[in-house]
């Protein structure tokens, strides 16, 4: 099992985007689905392209979808930091869609640890700017 983080374009609309995540630390997984807007998906991948050079010490939290059962279908975070030169630790937290358990409503939950390098979060930025003009339908954060 490779170790990476995939968000691939299942519908869209005018408005908003559905996309499916895959995340994997090479041992475990974890999919879901989340809502974006397109404007986000931009703003996204313009954000990364100026935490890309904030090697030293910095952070960027990617958030796609929300954590709750208030709201349509799951949430992911991503919590991106270059800790030491070269690396980009990344901790997810992922909420899949709460649904009826018995007398409860539950969501399926994970945190999985990756860790990944400047020249992949590249060749991602690249990927999702495609995917937020529509050139392409998936972008993938390969891990080491």
């Amino acid at each position: 099992m490779k170790s990476k983080i995939r968000l691939s374009k299942i519908w869209f609309d005018d408005d908003v985007v559905e996309l499916d995540i895959d995340v994997s630390d090479g041992k475990s997984s974890f999919a879901n689905s989340v809502y974006v807007g397109h404007q986000r998906l931009k703003e996204i991948a313009s954000e990364l392209d100026r935490f890309k050079d904030q090697v030293d010490g910095g952070i960027y939290d990617l958030r796609l979808g929300e954590f709750g059962p208030e709201f349509v279908s799951g949430a992911f975070h991503a919590r991106m930091h270059f800790h030491d030169r070269g690396y980009i630790y990344i901790t997810v937290l992922a909420q899949s869609e709460f649904k009826d358990f018995a007398r409860k409503n539950v969501a399926s939950e994970a945190t999985l640890y990756l860790v990944s390098q400047p020249a992949l979060l590249d060749d991602f930025i690249r990927a999702l700017t495609a995917l937020s003009i529509g050139q392409r339908d998936d972008a993938e954060l390969e891990a080491v």
